[in-house]
C-alpha cells in the first residue's frame, strides 16, 4: 500500500514558511540562462515565470476524488502539471509540490447540492468512507507511479486531515464579514468580494444571470450549470458553502464538530486550506483541469484572498479535456477507460504519457484506440533508437558545440510553454540525425529525458533487438519461413510474414547480420 502523506506543522520540514506580501520575485541561474514562459489563465497570456523565492518554487495541483478509479481523463492534469515541474527541475529550481486527496465534501453536484461522493461511494460498495478513501487513493498513487511520476517528491494530503485548519479559515472568513448562514450551511458571500470571476473572465452580468458565457467553450456550459444549481436561501449564485451542517435525519460516516455545528468542509475549502498550511500564503502556481476554473478555482481565489488580503497564486494553469467522440471522459457519461484497460492490452503504460505530449496541454486530445495503438508504436520506435544509442555510446556522453546548440532549441521549446509536440518531433530528429555521435546523441537524451519523463535512458527491455534464436522456438520458424521467401524474392509472402511476426508482437528489422526482432506492445 501506498503511505499517505500527512500533514506537517507550518515551517517543518518539506514545507515553506508562509511567504509574506510584497515579496520580491526572482528565479536561479541556468547554465543556458534561458527564459521560461508560462500562459497564466489569470492574464490570459503568455508570462514569464520567476519564483517568489530564489531557486525555489512552489506548486499545488487540485487532486483526485477518490471515490472511485481516476480514469485517464483524471491522470492528463497530473502529466501536465509533472511536465511543468520537470521543466522548473531542469532550469535549477527546487520544487515543493503538493496535490491533495480529496476525501470528503465533494458533492455529485460539484456545487453545494446532491451527496457526498465519498458517502455514495461508501454506500455503492457496502463499506467505510475511510475504505474507500484508502483503496481508490493507493489506485490512484499506483497509476501515477506508472507514468513515471516521482512520487517521493510530492505531498499527498487528505482533506480529512487538515478539519482544523478549513474550520479555522472560515472563521476568520466569518469575522471579516463575508459570510451568512443558512439553514443547511455556513455560505462566502461572492458580492463582498469585488474580484469574485476574475480567473476566467467571468463578468457580474454573467454572475447575476447565472451564467459563464465568456469562458472557453469546453468550459462554459459546466459554468453555467453550476453556477444555476443554487438553493432559495443563497443570496448570489454563484455562492458557496464554506460548512455544511449534517442532515438531522441522517447520520453521515464523516462529520465534525465546529462552531456552527455539526457538519463537514466544502469542497472549495479545502485546497485553501492546505496551499496555506503546506506552502504559505502565496504560491507560485496552482494547477488543474479548465474545467475548475468557472467555480472551484474562482471560489479558492475569493477565500483565501479573503483571508490573506493578497494575491493567493501567482500563475494559474489548466489542462484542456481529454474527449472520446467529442465528448470530455467521465464516469457520469459511462465513457470511462482506465490505465489497466491499456495495461490489460499489453500496452505499456508510459504509452499512455506519450500519447498526451503527442498534443499541447492547452489543446483538448482526442483518445480512439487507433490513435494510441499508434502513439504506442511510435514510443517503442523511439525506445529502440534510444537503447542503439546507449548500447553505442555504451552509456558515455560527449559535450559538443554542436550537441549545446540541440539542447538549447530542445529547452526554448519546453520554455515556450511546454511546447511538448514540439519537443517530440526535435527530439525524433536528433536520434535520426547520422552527422551526431552516439555519445553527442546521449547527452541529448539526457535533457530530453529530464524534461519528458519517457524512460529514454533506460528504455524498457522490450526495446533491445534480439536475434532469432533468442525467441520462442514458434517465433523462430515464423522468422526462417520470412527468410526463405525473402532469398527467392517472394516479397508478399515475406510481407506477410511480417506482419504475422508483428502480430504476434514482434516487429522484424533486417540487418547485414541478418534479421533482428524487437518487442512490441501488442493489442
Amino acid at each position: 500500500m501506498w503511505p499517505f502523506k500527512k500533514r506537517s506543522p507550518a515551517n517543518a520540514p518539506g514545507t515553506l514558511p508562509h511567504t509574506s506580501p510584497g515579496t520580491s520575485l526572482s528565479s536561479p541561474s541556468s547554465s543556458l540562462s534561458l527564459p521560461l514562459f508560462f500562459t497564466n489563465t489569470l492574464s490570459g497570456r503568455k508570462e514569464q515565470f520567476a519564483s517568489l523565492k530564489p531557486g525555489i518554487a512552489t506548486m499545488y495541483s487540485c487532486g483526485f476524488t477518490v471515490y472511485s478509479q481516476a480514469h485517464i481523463g483524471n491522470i492528463r492534469p497530473y502529466i501536465f502539471s509533472d511536465l511543468i515541474a520537470r521543466t522548473l527541475e531542469a532550469d535549477g529550481y527546487h520544487v515543493r509540490r503538493v496535490i491533495n486527496i480529496t476525501d470528503v465534501g465533494h458533492l455529485v453536484s460539484d456545487a453545494d447540492e446532491g451527496e457526498d461522493k465519498m458517502e455514495m461511494g461508501a454506500k455503492r460498495e457496502g463499506t467505510t468512507a475511510e475504505e474507500i478513501a484508502s483503496r481508490y487513493t493507493n489506485l490512484f498513487l499506483q497509476d501515477l507511479k506508472q507514468m513515471n511520476m516521482n512520487l517521493d517528491e510530492i505531498l499527498f494530503p487528505r482533506a480529512t486531515h487538515y478539519i482544523q485548519e478549513q474550520i479555522a479559515m472560515a472563521k476568520t472568513l466569518e469575522q471579516k464579514g463575508y459570510t451568512y448562514r443558512t439553514s443547511d450551511g455556513i455560505y462566502f458571500d461572492t458580492s463582498k468580494f469585488p474580484d469574485y470571476g476574475k480567473l476566467g473572465g467571468i463578468s457580474d452580468e454573467a454572475l447575476k444571470q447565472g451564467s459563464a458565457e465568456t469562458i472557453h467553450d469546453q468550459i462554459a456550459l459546466a459554468g453555467r450549470t453550476r453556477l444555476k444549481e443554487h438553493t432559495s436561501e443563497k443570496r448570489n449564485p454563484a455562492d458557496f458553502a464554506l460548512w455544511k451542517f449534517s442532515p438531522r435525519t441522517t447520520k453521515r460516516q464523516q462529520e465534525w464538530s465546529s462552531p456552527w455545528g455539526l457538519g463537514f468542509p466544502g469542497w472549495h475549502l479545502e485546497c485553501s486550506a492546505m496551499v496555506r498550511a503546506l506552502l504559505g500564503d502565496t504560491i507560485d502556481i496552482h494547477t488543474g483541469g479548465i474545467d475548475h476554473i468557472p467555480v472551484h478555482h474562482n471560489n479558492e481565489i475569493a477565500q483565501s484572498e479573503g483571508v490573506l488580503g493578497h494575491p493567493f497564486v501567482h500563475y494559474w494553469m489548466h489542462c484542456a479535456f481529454l474527449t472520446i467522440d467529442g465528448q470530455k471522459i467521465s464516469k457520469s457519461i459511462g465513457n470511462t477507460i482506465y490505465l489497466s484497460d491499456i495495461t490489460e492490452r499489453g500496452y505499456h503504460p508510459l504509452a499512455l504519457r506519450y500519447f498526451f505530449l503527442q498534443a499541447h496541454y492547452s489543446s483538448s486530445l482526442s483518445f480512439t484506440w487507433e490513435a494510441f495503438a499508434g502513439a504506442s508504436e511510435a514510443l517503442q520506435r523511439l525506445w529502440r533508437l534510444a537503447a542503439n544509442v546507449q548500447h553505442e555510446s555504451k552509456g558515455e556522453a560527449k559535450q559538443s558545440g554542436k550537441i549545446l546548440e540541440c539542447q538549447k532549441k530542445f529547452i526554448r521549446l519546453m520554455h515556450d510553454d511546454l511546447a511538448t509536440p514540439q519537443g517530440v518531433a526535435y527530439l525524433w530528429e536528433i536520434l535520426r540525425d547520422e552527422d551526431l555521435s552516439p555519445k553527442e546523441k546521449n547527452a541529448f537524451l539526457q535533457t530530453a529525458e529530464a524534461h519528458l519523463g519517457l524512460s529514454l535512458l533506460a528504455p524498457p527491455e522490450s526495446a533491445r533487438k534480439r536475434k532469432p534464436e533468442e525467441l520462442p522456438d514458434d517465433i523462430q520458424d515464423l522468422v526462417r519461413d520470412r527468410e526463405k521467401a525473402r532469398r527467392v524474392q517472394d516479397y508478399a509472402k515475406s510481407d506477410t510474414l511480417r506482419e504475422k511476426l508483428k502480430n504476434r508482437g514482434y516487429l522484424v528489422e533486417d540487418s547485414p547480420t541478418g534479421p533482428l526482432l524487437t518487442l512490441i506492445s501488442k493489442n
